[in-house]
């Protein structure tokens, strides 16, 4: 198997399901998300409402938002591809993305008592390490955000085109305008109430399709035929694979380390709800990529030809289990886009309208003014991810893993900043630069499976000399407002 992932790619078979059937449950699905989204969005009454829910998110709901967030397209079509390109490792590599659910478990409680008023990640890195940090932070946290906007975007469109052969352009289209409608209503009441439900989609669709698969093949006959054919698949000791283990797990920490989109949830649950709903979380989310990715490596032993690898998931499924499982597919994948665009939609406009747009005006707005601007926002955020993923360059873990050595840099700055008083601004500040300037660097010369590897590896010793040489001491309790003391901090 060579370092060129696509030589083995064949033609692509014809969609299962038809257009008619593909433009009918699109439509089924986007009525249904927009009225949702309006009747949860009633609740939404004043700015609190609409960008943390009113901060009284209970375990339930806490727990489904964090696994219809977290089973994102990228899990049921790169976990796939990853199978398909990197073999048995590869699978296993997207299922290290769970350990970092298991980490910001015990950091939301802590994120909780130190900010109890907070709304965004950028304003906790503001308040820690002053403009110094906060500009490579709030840059990173951007570009993530629109990448992942952007992948989630593509998705959409190439998930609608293989299954039912509607045009790219008019599927993205069509996910992107009902995401930015039915977030626009209801901001994060919205958001979470909807995933509660495409949560539960997509575990009990995942669980049919998972079913239906295993009963239509031998499982003996994948192993033989991957073993006379592609025996790396299969080889402990594939390189590329090894590192993409390590490089996806520090990718996974830095996503959720660094995301609005996971500290705004912790912002919105109750007091103490957080570490179990993302514990809980982490849990149900951990076999999900394990049994996509098993339909990757089914695709070779099977003959079925793939023209991106990105879709072979779906093509999979769809073509063992015909237009039933085309179906279940649908809905699976179009739950998993949408409860993560809707996500990145309400938490980015957060983080735009209380890191960009606040400090630039100099005073504090009017909740009106910041509903409204939030919503602006939404529309904006909507647009530029729709503009970019119109003309359909790249596959998911290209454009995705883009920012992987961006947001491996922001580990160690983010848990320094919550647990160590020494962790200084300008150790912080370093730390995101090089970090991600060395991991780009890999990204371009080696390749995407290791880029977030390099970028957390030279943050993680670019920031431990920085606290040497240029420590500080900070008082925990400037985060929360008060004078009691703020436990947990490491002298």
């Amino acid at each position: 198997m060579s370092g060129d992932f696509s030589t083995y790619m064949l033609v692509a078979s014809a969609p299962v399901l038809s257009a008619r059937a593909g433009y009918v449950m699109l439509s089924l699905f986007s009525v249904l998300w927009i009225a949702l989204g309006i009747w949860w969005g009633r609740r939404a009454k004043s700015y609190d409402g609409f960008a943390v829910a009113g901060r009284n998110v209970g375990l339930a709901l806490g727990t489904a938002t964090a696994v219809a967030t977290w089973i994102t397209s990228n899990t049921t079509m790169l976990a796939p591809q990853f199978a398909l390109q990197l073999g048995l490792w590869g699978a296993l590599a997207y299922a290290t993305a769970s350990f970092g659910l298991f980490a910001f478990a015990p950091m939301s409680g802590r994120i909780r008592q130190l900010m109890p008023k907070g709304y965004t990640a950028v304003e906790f890195v503001r308040r820690r390490y002053g403009t110094l940090g906060t500009v490579p932070f709030l840059i990173i946290s951007m570009f993530y955000a629109i990448t992942w906007l952007i992948s989630m975007s593509m998705a959409g469109g190439k998930l609608l085109n293989i299954l039912s052969g509607i045009p790219y352009p008019v599927g993205m289209s069509v996910v992107v305008v009902v995401c930015v409608l039915y977030t626009l209503f209801g901001g994060m009441y919205a958001v979470i109430g909807t995933d509660f439900i495409q949560s539960l989609i997509i575990l009990v669709g995942l669980v049919v399709v998972a079913i239906a698969v295993l009963t239509r093949i031998d499982i003996t006959d994948v192993h033989q035929k991957l073993s006379a054919d592609r025996p790396m698949l299969l080889s402990v000791f594939f390189p590329a694979a090894l590192m993409s283990l390590f490089n996806n797990m520090l990718f996974g920490f830095g996503e959720i380390f660094h995301s609005n989109v996971w500290w705004s949830r912790a912002f919105a649950m109750r007091e103490g709800v957080g570490p179990k709903a993302y514990a809980l979380g982490g849990l149900i989310w951990l076999p999900v990529p394990i049994v996509a990715g098993f339909l990757g490596l089914a695709a070779p032993a099977l003959g079925i030809g793939v023209s991106q690898p990105d879709t072979v998931g779906p093509m999979v499924a769809a073509t063992l289990l015909g237009w039933g499982g085309a179906l279940l597919v649908f809905v699976v994948v179009f739950c998993s886009l949408a409860s993560s665009i809707d996500s990145l939609l309400a938490a980015t406009s957060d983080l735009m309208v209380n890191d960009m747009i606040e400090p630039l005006l100099q005073r504090e707005p009017s909740d009106i003014e910041k509903r409204r601007t939030s919503a602006i926002c939404i529309v904006v955020l909507g647009f530029l991810a729709w503009a970019v993923a119109l003309p359909n360059r790249g596959t998911l873990a290209t454009v995705l893993f883009f920012a992987g050595p961006m947001v491996g840099s922001c580990i160690w700055p983010i848990v320094g900043g919550l647990y160590w008083r020494r962790a200084s601004p300008i150790a912080a500040m370093l730390a995101m630069v090089l970090g991600s300037l060395f991991g780009l660097i890999a990204y371009f010369t080696i390749g995407w499976f290791v880029s977030s590897l390099v970028g957390a590896a030279v943050s993680a010793v670019v920031f431990a000399m920085g606290v040497y040489l240029s420590p500080d001491d900070f008082d925990f309790r400037t985060l929360a407002g008060t004078d009691g003391r703020v436990t947990g901090e490491i002298d």
